[in-house]
């Protein structure tokens, strides 16, 4: 009877594969490393039915790795953090099988960006109109998608932000005081304002309550935010790719592109415009805007400061 696990000492897979670790002569801190990223995966194995280490291929692993990218496009975990995930798995299966693993690589193999990102072309739905005309092809079983692509694009919203938000509360809010509490779902438990800078986020609102109906927010009653994101988020993200908008992050950017202009005066860089002198402060605001800590970010939906802009033909 052949071992489970590849005879690493436990039928477990999170602690097999923090076995592998401990035999492969890495330092105690890198093991500890590699093994907390290795748990995730651990658990997407159990959750899909993968029971033992000697039926992993490399094909799981792929599959693994689109979904991280999915998250990267949707803002809900970092580039590097996802390229992490999928390099601690080859780690671990490397260890375990003695070598005879064939690393998966995430940037090729599972579609995760490369980790510095410039922005050189226009982020898809920055045209209003042709955004609004690729939602409206969409069929009623995507209302809650449609909602979140609306609040993507009016707010610069994350997806699960966009899922978490009580359109109603955010409309009372808008009308009172300028501004929306962004407040579940934020990456890093980071609170912020979304400042109310055009009528369109208005008619957004409104469009979101009639989604959300008697709800507080947009995820139906009888599911929750894992099983919302696999199926109606995907949907609505395959739905939009075939209407030229490859990503739910894309309207991040068109929402940005939009603000830098509104607050510099000036486009984009990506757009042709170069840096204006209030530029700096407007990648502040848009950071903040956006949820992020640091205005470098910026550049993955602005483009760079100083390098020139390239538009699509």
């Amino acid at each position: 009877m052949v071992a489970r696990n590849l005879g690493l000492g436990s039928r477990d897979v999170s602690k097999a594969g923090k076995f592998a670790l401990g035999k492969g002569g890495l330092s105690f801190s890198s093991a500890a490393t590699i093994a907390e990223r290795w748990r995730p995966f651990a658990k997407y194995m159990n959750k899909n039915n993968i029971r033992d280490l000697k039926g992993l291929s490399r094909e799981d692993l792929i599959a693994y790795g689109v979904l991280l990218s999915e998250r990267v496009g949707d803002d809900e975990i970092s580039v590097s953090y996802a390229q992490n995930l999928v390099s601690a798995v080859n780690t671990v299966m490397k260890m375990a099988t003695l070598g005879e693993w064939q690393p998966v690589s995430p940037t090729l193999d599972c579609g995760i960006p490369e980790r510095t990102q410039i922005r050189t072309s226009p982020p898809d739905g920055l045209c209003r109109d042709a955004f609004y005309r690729a939602l409206s092809a969409l069929g009623e079983e995507f209302a809650e998608g449609k909602a979140i692509a609306v609040l993507a694009r009016e707010f610069g919203l994350r997806t699960k932000e966009a899922a978490l938000l009580d359109s109603r509360n955010a409309l009372e809010s808008a009308k009172s005081v300028g501004y929306v509490n962004i407040t579940r779902g934020t990456k890093g438990g980071r609170k912020r304002k979304v400042p109310i800078s055009s009528y369109f986020q208005i008619q957004a609102l409104k469009f979101c309550i009639d989604v959300q109906g008697r709800r507080n927010l947009l995820i139906p009653i009888d599911s929750d935010w894992e099983k919302f994101r696999g199926n109606q988020v995907r949907k609505t993200r395959e739905a939009l790719q075939q209407c030229g908008i490859s990503r739910l992050h894309e309207l991040r950017a068109a929402y940005a592109c939009e603000r830098y202009e509104q607050l510099s005066g000036v486009p984009a860089p990506v757009l042709g415009g170069k840096e204006a002198p209030l530029g700096h402060m407007a990648r502040i605001k848009i950071a903040l805007e956006l949820g992020h800590g640091r205005i470098d970010v910026t550049n993955s939906y602005l483009g760079g400061r100083n390098a020139d802009a390239r538009t699509k033909s």
